[in-house]
């Protein structure tokens, strides 16, 4: 807010599964309390479903990563990690990872909750491309 005063939306892309997949509703509930919070209007492009690829920064770490693991089975966590660290590539990529084992508590989100968003789907793939704006808009 300080670093752009006068902002008034912020445009996230996203992929189109995971935690903040387009049909995930906790992403959305969250989404709405950053608008909130920031009084920006949120508008979300999601990748269409497959197409994560188009995402720079997992086309660009994730197939180094794979060529790392070369088949490797992933017979426990500490080998997916160390296989996931040890990835580097002549221009300089380090990967860093480590484990989190903290338990994190499960989110129900209601229908109500989920209804309470302040959601507008755009005319192009509404199911992809929305906006989450302020309560007070």
């Amino acid at each position: 807010e300080a670093r752009y005063p006068e902002a008034r939306q912020l445009v996230i892309s996203a992929a189109c599964g995971g935690s903040d997949g387009n049909r995930t509703r906790l992403w959305k509930t969250e989404l709405q309390k950053l608008a909130e919070d920031t009084g920006l209007q949120i508008v979300v492009c999601h990748f269409p479903p497959g197409t994560s690829k188009w995402n720079k920064v997992e086309h660009r770490l994730f197939g180094f990563i794979s060529r790392n693991w070369r088949g490797q089975p992933l017979i426990s966590y500490e080998v997916i990690i160390n296989l996931i660290a040890a990835t580097t590539t002549s221009t300089g990529l380090e990967v860093y990872a480590r484990l989190d084992q903290n338990e994190y508590p499960k989110v129900k989100v209601t229908d109500a909750e989920l209804a309470a968003v302040n959601i507008t789907r755009n005319t192009f793939h509404g199911e992809w491309n929305y906006s989450i704006n302020p309560s007070n808009n």
